[in-house]
């Protein structure tokens, strides 16, 4: 989730975001899988693509994005003046830093928050894309008068056909259980599981108990 903070009336000629505007990363977990990927560079992994390998950690710099790793730098981006935006991604905008961001910024319509990727029924992020008027977080309603917008197809989930493939290289179990997504997808799936593989496949109720031998 992406909030932006954007000057009223300051319409890049366009299109394109100036390159003085600051890009603030607020994400400890991209950070961290940042990290990783650079400690593979490093170490010359055979995972890698020569071309990354070659070009070293340049090829993976979160420059010149401003990354935000400890809790006092996610504050002080509360402090910046005029447009910037802000990278902070946290479960469909279920807890994490983003919320402060987004108490913030989505009271003032100067504001836009983008929502990327997939949004799951019940979060906050879902309600934003839905068209709400107002979210509860930190145990009160904050308006949204910041302009919304939804990009779903940059989910990293596998689709229905990428995760048939993906089970059709292991062997039958006893009963595949869909725990993951909301009901009428996992309904589809259940029934594509059980005629393409002749497996059982079961959506659970929740809170229901089963044995697992």
């Amino acid at each position: 989730m992406s909030p932006r903070p954007a000057r009223a009336g300051a319409t890049p000629a366009g299109g394109t975001l100036p390159a003085h505007v600051p890009v603030h990363v607020d994400s400890p977990l991209a950070l961290a899988a940042l990290d990783v990927y650079r400690n593979a560079v490093r170490s010359h992994s055979r995972e890698l693509r020569p071309a990354i390998v070659a070009a070293g950690e340049a090829a993976i710099s979160p420059e010149p994005f401003l990354a935000a790793r400890t809790v006092q730098e996610s504050i002080d981006i509360n402090n910046t003046t005029g447009p910037a935006v802000i990278v902070s991604s946290a479960g469909m905008a279920t807890g994490g830093r983003v919320l402060h961001h987004l108490h913030r910024v989505l009271p003032d319509p100067r504001n836009a928050v983008v929502v990327v990727g997939f949004a799951a029924a019940g979060t906050r992020a879902r309600d934003l894309v839905d068209g709400a008027r107002a979210l509860k977080m930190f145990g009160e309603y904050v308006p949204v008068r910041a302009e919304v917008a939804d990009v779903p197809h940059f989910s990293a989930h596998a689709d229905a056909g990428q995760i048939i493939d993906w089970l059709r290289a292991a062997p039958a179990p006893h009963t595949t259980y869909l725990v993951h997504g909301e009901e009428s997808a996992s309904e589809t799936l259940r029934d594509r599981i059980e005629a393409e593989l002749g497996w059982t496949a079961v959506v659970p109720r929740s809170g229901e108990a089963v044995l697992v031998r």
